[in-house]
């Protein structure tokens, strides 16, 4: 009898609601703008009433949460890919 020593990470179901995906931008009016207009873009149904923000502690960065519903690897990698291109993006998680 063999066991698995490594563990494998949950497969995630497509549709999934209430997928959350965080971002860390450039605490910039601009900015905001251009990230909500790509996730409203990749995630029509973005609920923003569920967005939080959150500054750092030095108002430099700002992390946004939003919660999505993700329907497929292709949209969440192309929201990613979207995201990270823009130069006041730090991170999509």
């Amino acid at each position: 009898m063999t066991q698995d020593s490594e563990q494998q990470p949950p497969k995630i179901e497509f549709p999934c609601e209430d997928y959350m995906v965080k971002v860390v931008r450039d605490s910039d009016d601009q900015v905001h703008d251009f990230v909500l207009e790509v996730m409203r873009r990749h995630a029509p149904e973005l609920d923003e009433s569920k967005m939080t923000l959150k500054p750092s502690r030095n108002g430099k960065f700002t992390s946004v949460t939003f919660f999505i519903v993700a329907t497929g690897k292709d949209q969440l990698q192309a929201l990613t890919e979207e995201l990270t291109a823009h130069s006041g993006v730090y991170m999509v998680i």
